[in-house]
């Protein structure tokens, strides 16, 4: 008996108009930054920031009718939403998943919401196909959501450049059971518990609640909280875990991992991009370096994606990984055959 394979239908984007551009990231760091280097180190040219109707949410759902319109699927043959959108959002305790289910008219759906930080869709993925695979009644799922945790960024916290390039916006990509094409295959997910709380909105908690002292500090708190433990740390694991868990994607999918032929992969500086590329035997065309975009979380593989089919760097037969890192720690890796 055939084992049933999950296939991705399509995708859908949203990204706001309002801009940041390097000049702005660079004048709000104080000058401890210039114009210069945020776009040659930091891979950053400008990026999308959220506007007065850009909730997390609401991003979700536009990028969600987008994956509707581009796909032609009716919302009502859609079981299941998994909602990768991040928990900083319109009203905190809403489960994003089924505010979306509602405004995308997939009232035969039911919806969750899934957290790993910038890892939360390629692990949204594997749950989803997992899922379908185990239940016979899921046969068209939606991994959707919105991100603007940028919202936290102090620029004038050094410790915080890494994060400077915290953008906004949605992504959403529809799967289908026994499709025959665009095949999600094997997943590998990887999480270290020993960084757990070295990066973190540091007030607004249980530990350190808003208060009529805090309140402007507590809305641009977003910091290290343990930066030379992450920064020690992440140089003594991060690339190691990084490849396991590509290495074990392709060895789950019976794939040469040499027959790779696109990255999706979220946005870091330029010269990790690179060396990434060099490592995996790949070169600048077979990935989309996103320093127009900054780094949208965990909507970054689903935008690589999108945009590498729009520039035909995909093509029917092109083997894909996405590839994820997310706070806390967790890193990601998958591999999808397009066609």
């Amino acid at each position: 008996m055939n084992r049933p394979n999950v296939g991705i239908v399509g995708m859908g984007i949203y990204i706001p108009e309002t801009k940041m551009t390097a000049k702005d990231i660079a004048d709000a760091t104080n000058g401890n930054w210039t114009e210069e280097a945020v776009k040659e180190k930091l891979g950053i040219i400008e990026k999308p920031i959220p506007g007065p109707e850009d909730g997390t949410q609401e991003m979700g759902v536009k990028a969600g009718l987008d994956a509707i319109k581009n796909t032609g699927i009716d919302p009502e043959e859609i079981d299941l939403i998994l909602c990768m959108g991040e928990e900083w959002k319109e009203y905190p305790l809403t489960t994003s998943g089924i505010y979306i289910q509602e405004k995308i008219g997939a009232k035969n759906a039911w919806a969750i919401d899934i957290q790993q930080r910038c890892c939360s869709t390629v692990a949204a993925l594997k749950i989803a196909k997992d899922m379908m695979i185990a239940d016979e009644g899921i046969k068209t799922a939606m991994v959707v959501g919105g991100y603007r945790n940028g919202d936290f960024v102090d620029y004038t916290d050094p410790n915080m450049s890494m994060m400077y390039n915290l953008s906004a916006g949605g992504g959403a990509i529809i799967l289908k059971k026994n499709y025959d094409k665009n095949l999600l295959l094997g997943s590998h997910i990887k999480s270290d518990g020993s960084m757990a709380r070295d990066a973190g909105v540091e007030i607004g908690g249980t530990i350190n609640p808003i208060n009529s002292n805090n309140i402007d500090e507590a809305y641009k708190s977003l910091r290290l909280m343990n930066p030379q433990h992450m920064k020690d740390k992440l140089n003594e694991v991060s690339m190691k875990n990084w490849f396991e868990c590509i290495d074990k994607a392709f060895e789950k999918s019976n794939v040469s991992k040499s027959e790779l032929g696109y990255l999706a992969v979220l946005h870091f500086k330029k010269s990790m991009h690179k060396f990434m590329l060099d490592k995996l035997g790949l070169n600048e065309e077979q990935s989309v370096y996103l320093s127009d975009y900054g780094h949208m979380g965990q909507v970054d593989q689903i935008l690589s994606l999108y945009l590498a089919l729009e520039k035909g760097k995909v093509k029917d037969g092109t083997i894909i990984s996405m590839i994820s890192a997310g706070i806390g720690y967790a890193w990601a890796a998958n591999v999808i055959r397009w066609g």
